[in-house]
């Protein structure tokens, strides 16, 4: 009867091979790569973004071509801060500014020569203050752009879902003191880490 069995089935009583250890590992790889791009797919166009610096408006702190990594979901979370480095589209200019928040909503501003005040209380801009003391020491002023409020803003007060932003570089910067206020739709997040050039790569300071 067994004969009969094997022949009948073709089988010959004995299990089959289990895959080989080779073909598994292989398979557990492929589902780790393909995670992977996914994970890194979903970070990339969902919370962070990579930005190109263009042009000279904050510096001293970045420079030109320097890449940095904006994070995308901060401001869902809570609205931006003073001093926080901040990327933001502009509509009328059709591209993405870089520059610093200076104003918050209910905020009063006002800008003379290198004096920034906010709620009649000056500003202290660490974060420009060795550059602005060497223009003063050479008997200069570090803002020759402009004062705020002046004849393209002349509401000196930031309204509610705004935003008032200047560049580090403030006597070449297009900000606030031209295109106005930022609306917090236009904002696209906050600067985080100059990634490139590899010898500058560094977390950015918000104060």
């Amino acid at each position: 009867m067994e004969q009969q069995f094997q022949s009948e089935t073709g089988q010959t009583g004995m299990p089959e091979d289990p895959p080989s250890k080779e073909k598994n590992e292989a398979l557990e790889w492929l589902k780790a790569i393909v995670i992977a791009v996914v994970l890194v797919l979903l970070i990339r166009w969902l919370l962070f973004a990579p930005f190109i610096v263009d042009g000279e408006s904050m510096q001293p702190n970045f420079q030109t071509s320097e890449r940095i990594i904006v994070n995308k979901i901060l401001y869902d979370i809570r609205a931006p801060k003073h001093g926080e480095v901040v990327v933001f589209h502009v509509p009328s200019q059709g591209r993405d500014f870089i520059k610093r928040v200076i104003g918050i909503p209910g905020d009063t501003v006002q800008i003379e020569g290198d004096t920034v005040m906010v709620n009649g209380e000056v500003v202290d801009e660490t974060y420009i203050k060795d550059v602005v003391n060497e223009k003063h020491n050479n008997n200069q002023l570090y803002n020759t752009e402009g004062n705020f409020p002046n004849e393209f803003v002349q509401e000196s007060t930031v309204p509610a879902g705004h935003i008032f932003v200047l560049g580090d570089n403030r006597s070449n910067s297009t900000d606030s003191r031209r295109i106005g206020f930022v609306p917090y739709e236009d904002v696209i997040g906050r600067a985080e880490l100059v990634f490139w050039p590899l010898p500058d790569i560094k977390m950015i300071k918000h104060k």
